[in-house]
């Protein structure tokens, strides 16, 4: 299933839970320097669209297009593997938690750093010792994340692909926009059906695995396993889980 398909499938109530966290967004904004026309690729629903600059964004998924806010920048309809710009026609080009949808994440890179003069791209570290093994959900409840990533470039060949360098992102405690990581330091979270229908991960594991790692949290928590666990984390404010800007 494409990142469009899975999008207009899953998609319907994505606005909320998954809202721009101001830690992050501020990150990324620094990134993009003093950059004064930008590319949205993979926009969604507008998230983390700076709204002091000069925006155009790109969407391939009908139901995340009818979700951006009226005051939200134009969407076009399209894939980052095929932008419809000339060369260097932006001052930077972002893309925000959506290269792991992508068909060929190498190709939209290279078509970004082909439209704009800086990119910048938030995404994750998808190695064991990222997402698999650093963070307790996958690593004790839901290891079928590990086939996802089966094929798919690393985050260094990623870097590697546009010449990038790469910028840890913390992920605060409390933090607003509800991807996979989001809730670390708080799992009950993971327990309810509206949190994990606006991550992409629960629809790809399939519904066995989900309920599966839901009554596998459920029981930790009660029998008090997941504070015993994970007892290094609720003193954390910000948690490094994986979580990268390239920035090229």
């Amino acid at each position: 299933m494409s990142g469009a398909q899975l999008y207009d499938t899953i998609g319907a109530a994505y606005t909320v839970t998954r809202r721009t966290e101001p830690r992050i967004a501020a990150q990324i904004w620094a990134a993009l320097g003093d950059a004064r026309t930008v590319l949205n690729v993979g926009a969604g629903t507008g998230s983390y669209e700076p709204s002091d600059r000069h925006v155009l964004a790109v969407e391939p998924s009908a139901l995340m297009r009818s979700q951006r806010p009226p005051d939200a920048a134009p969407c076009l309809v399209g894939s980052a593997e095929h932008l419809p710009f000339d060369d260097q026609t932006f001052d930077a080009a972002m893309a925000v938690s959506s290269v792991h949808h992508w068909r060929d994440p190498i190709a939209g890179l290279r078509e970004m750093r082909r439209v704009a003069r800086r990119v910048v791209v938030f995404t994750h570290d998808t190695t064991a010792t990222g997402w698999l093994h650093r963070f307790w959900l996958t690593r004790d409840h839901l290891p079928e994340v590990a086939g996802l990533l089966a094929g798919r470039p690393s985050v260094t060949e990623l870097a590697g692909a546009i010449g990038a360098r790469m910028e840890p992102v913390p992920v605060p405690w409390d933090c607003a926009d509800g991807f996979f990581e989001a809730h670390w330091r708080r799992p009950e979270a993971y327990l309810e059906e509206n949190v994990r229908r606006g991550v992409s991960v629960w629809a790809r594991v399939g519904p066995d695995a989900e309920r599966r790692a839901v009554h596998s949290l459920r029981d930790d928590l009660a029998s008090g396993r997941w504070a015993e666990r994970n007892r290094d984390l609720v003193d954390l404010d910000a948690a490094e889980l994986g979580l990268r800007l390239l920035i090229a």
